[in-house]
């Protein structure tokens, strides 16, 4: 399959007619509720902090998108490779070299030149040993200590990606940038649409139901290079002095099932509006 986001096209801001979607089906979700937007991507990433795998469907169920981030890179204090130093993780340089997808629970890890390994291999660990440089990190599963930073699931909209490619200007910005798992297009022009949603339940699709709790603060990650997206010095920057290092919303999962691309978002009405 070689790696999972050669087959990523590039994200391009979508046209929009008069604030609604070409296909008019987003009003714009509204405190008594409404379709809100559109499912424009989804993403996986199997094992956390590496590159993940763009889907046409995802599972929801209460932990988030069905063996997201289910698998981490280890260091030898238990703490979790990652792109920043906390309580739980530790700052692992390197990991965005690498990709992983989903086969069933199992992550299959593409290392840097394209050589791929499967993380139930009993050598995945001598071989990320190898290629990180470390003889301190193995693959681990999720055991007591979760993987997610703050929530299970992570939206960005397109009002913010567009936004974020107007200010950006000393490299190429898309959603990878953010590591989002759903992507969202609104219609609405550039701007933090999803920083309104703090607080609201939404309906994705037929059945899948989701609780917004709160704005992801970034971190330095998101001026880190990747595959086919350079290093820059201001995504961070501009994003802090613009709107206090906020950028896309977190959730969590109140009814399970399925997404698929091109699921309307629907907002519920808000308890204020029920009291009115």
């Amino acid at each position: 399959m070689g790696l999972v986001l050669k087959l990523v096209d590039h994200w391009a801001p979508r046209r929009f007619d008069g604030g609604m979607v070409a296909d008019g089906r987003v009003s714009g979700g509204s405190s008594t509720g409404g379709v809100a937007g559109i499912v424009a991507e989804l993403w996986r990433y199997p094992v956390k902090s590496m590159l993940g795998e763009r889907c046409e469907k995802v599972e929801l169920d209460r932990r988030g998108v069905f063996g997201d981030r289910l698998w981490a890179v280890q260091d030898a204090g238990g703490k979790l490779g990652s792109g920043k130093n906390t309580r739980r993780f530790r700052r692992i340089d390197g990991l965005f070299g690498f990709s992983a997808r989903s086969d069933g629970t199992v992550p299959v890890v593409t290392f840097p030149g394209g050589r791929q390994v499967r993380g139930d291999d009993p050598q995945i660990d001598e071989q990320l040993q190898c290629a990180l440089l470390r003889t301190d990190v193995r693959l681990a599963r999720e055991a007591a200590v979760s993987h997610f930073d703050q929530a299970p699931l992570h939206f960005v909209t397109d009002a913010s990606l567009a936004w974020l490619t107007g200010a950006v200007t000393d490299a190429a910005v898309d959603a990878r940038r953010l590591r989002p798992n759903l992507v969202i297009a609104t219609g609405q022009s550039a701007g933090f649409a999803e920083d309104a949603w703090v607080g609201r339940t939404a309906r994705i699709g037929r059945s899948v139901m989701v609780e917004f709790t709160h704005r992801t603060e970034r971190c330095a990650m998101v001026n880190d290079a990747q595959d086919g997206l350079p290093p820059s010095s201001q995504v961070l920057r501009a994003v802090a002095e613009a709107n206090g290092l906020s950028l896309g919303i977190y959730a969590t999962v109140i009814r399970t099932g399925l997404v698929h691309l091109g699921d309307e978002i629907e907002m519920l009405p808000s308890r204020r509006s029920e009291d009115r």
